[in-house]
């Protein structure tokens, strides 16, 4: 035993360690941005696991790593739930204690070429479960998958409308286990680089096949982003100050004008005087308004977050209600369980109400829009879903005014580029306090972001495409594929348990024999 083994001896320390290499993708993410940093991030929790002494320990090391990964990434939650941070990123880490012993039974001592080649696919599967199941909105949504840290890689964002941010995570963790076997076994580099050549070939030919969406117009979309307003009376201020913002896009030509989350805190039913004053702003600038109203709803009980689309004779009746809520932010589940929540941190007072179907709007000059709202731009099958509906531009609507000063914006910004570029449509991301973005049907930047500190107004020639991208029409397939991958693994692992478990046949009896060393003859 080395000397680095011996000081590993210690569960303390190897589980400091283990979360601390759990954490080292954060790197890749916004706003450090070092998308090429991903593909090598895992290597350390790879080779700190696969030295595992034991089955239970390797999966020990996946938990505590899943736990640095899930708290490093959503590091600014601390400020809103602070301890319950923690909790949160211990429960879903555990979701990784399965695939930590995954990494020890394919890659521990010195694996075969076989064994090898099997882990280039299962860890990566196995990797996508874990992605799969977070992704749940219950457990706070895909914020964080690996894949995503390509947001900014053209090849990459060609590989994502072949099959979506999962194929992207896929591709990330099997180069990280090709390299992990690298610099660790040196009698297995061979099947190692075998796999990293087996693995640019197929990418290459995904990027090759692609179609790349075909681009036939643009149209002009503005974002009004009003900045931080806080205080008594912030919703009044922030209407009029979003209303003297768009006042400034009189003249401009624009087709569609879009504000940020929760930018109108009143029901416009109960606040006729707003409704009129939206729509006076429509007929100044000659396009719809596209708000959201987040208050409580005068026609039915609760509070929703709504996309409300206003023409220049005031609501036009095109409304989608948000349905996937923020966790603690929006809800608080189980409340009945969890409401101590509220009492440690900034969680929802009061639940807000779910919207039970995604809606395509018809704004001007025919152009077909598809509205999202805050983290719902995390969820691939959202954008989706509204590209096959007949969205022609991807809407969402944000505010991330409560994590100004941390990589939240900039992360959740990001997102849009992935779903661009998995449905070959075009993105906004419009926001209150910033970051604003848009991205064309490829994935690619238009224009500046708008960033946290700016309050302002801008107009963007956005690209309209046509044509559905494979991962339109052939959905989470990567998925699939690990699930099927997985399966077999179980079936295989099972017959194999079996035969060990099975007694062995009882030796052969040797032929008695007599004093002349003769075969016995009973009867004689």
């Amino acid at each position: 035993m080395n000397r680095r083994e011996r000081w590993l001896v210690s569960p303390w320390r190897r589980g400091v360690v283990a979360a601390l290499a759990g954490a080292l993708p954060v790197f890749a993410f916004p706003a450090p941005s070092l998308w090429w940093f991903a593909y090598v991030a895992l290597v350390p929790w790879i080779l700190l696991v696969r030295s595992a002494p034991t089955a239970k320990r390797a999966a020990y090391d996946g938990w505590l790593g899943g736990l640095g990964f899930m708290l490093a990434v959503h590091h600014w939650l601390l400020p809103s739930l602070h301890v319950f941070t923690l909790v949160i990123a211990a429960l879903l880490g555990a979701l990784w204690a399965p695939w930590g012993w995954l990494v020890r039974r394919f890659l521990g001592g010195v694996p075969s070429a076989g064994q090898i080649a099997a882990a280039l696919v299962v860890l990566p599967s196995g990797w996508l479960m874990v992605e799969l199941v977070r992704s749940w909105q219950g457990l706070g949504g895909p914020w964080g998958l690996l894949g995503s840290s390509q947001w900014q890689v053209d090849p990459a964002l060609r590989l994502a409308s072949v099959g979506g941010v999962w194929l992207l995570s896929f591709l990330v963790v099997t180069v990280n286990v090709a390299v992990a076997v690298l610099v660790s076994v040196r009698q297995a580099r061979i099947p190692a680089v075998a796999g990293l050549v087996a693995t640019a070939a197929a990418t290459s030919a995904a990027w090759v096949w692609s179609p790349r969406p075909d681009v036939d117009g643009r149209v002009r979309i503005a974002v009004v982003q009003p900045g931080v307003i806080d205080g008594i009376a912030s919703g009044e201020k922030r209407f009029a100050r979003e209303e003297s913002l768009t006042r400034t896009l009189a003249g401009q030509d624009v087709d569609l004008i879009v504000w940020g989350e929760s930018s109108v805190g009143f029901d416009l039913a109960d606040r006729p005087d707003l409704a009129n004053r939206i729509a006076a702003l429509s007929r100044l600038t000659g396009a719809d308004v596209l708000v959201n109203v987040d208050a409580r709803r005068s026609d039915r009980p609760g509070i929703y977050k709504s996309s409300v689309l206003v023409g220049p004779e005031g609501p036009t009746g095109d409304r989608y209600d948000k349905m996937r809520l923020v966790p603690f932010g929006e809800y608080v589940p189980a409340r009945s369980v969890l409401g101590w929540a509220t009492s440690v941190g900034k969680a929802a007072g009061e639940d807000r109400r779910q919207g039970t179907e995604q809606v395509v709007m018809n704004v001007g000059n025919g152009l077909r829009v598809g509205p999202m709202v805050c983290f719902e731009s995390a969820f691939p099958d959202m954008s989706r879903h509204l590209a096959q509906d007949g969205a022609e531009v991807l809407l969402a609507q944000s505010s991330t005014s409560s994590f100004q000063k941390s990589w939240a914006p900039e992360q959740h910004a990001s997102l849009a580029a992935l779903r661009a570029a998995e449905t070959g449509r075009s993105m906004v991301h419009a926001t209150l306090t910033g970051v604003s973005a848009v991205y064309g049907p490829s994935g690619e930047r238009v224009g500046s972001w708008l960033g946290t500190d700016a309050a302002t107004t801008m107009v963007y020639e956005v690209p309209l495409a046509r044509g559905v991208t494979p991962y339109v029409r052939f959905g989470d397939w990567p998925v699939h594929a690990a699930l099927l991958v997985l399966a077999a693994l179980c079936a295989t692992e099972g017959a194999r348990a079996l035969r060990l478990r099975r007694p062995a046949p009882p030796p052969p009896v040797p032929p008695a024999r007599t004093v002349h060393e003769s075969p016995a003859h009973p009867g004689h």
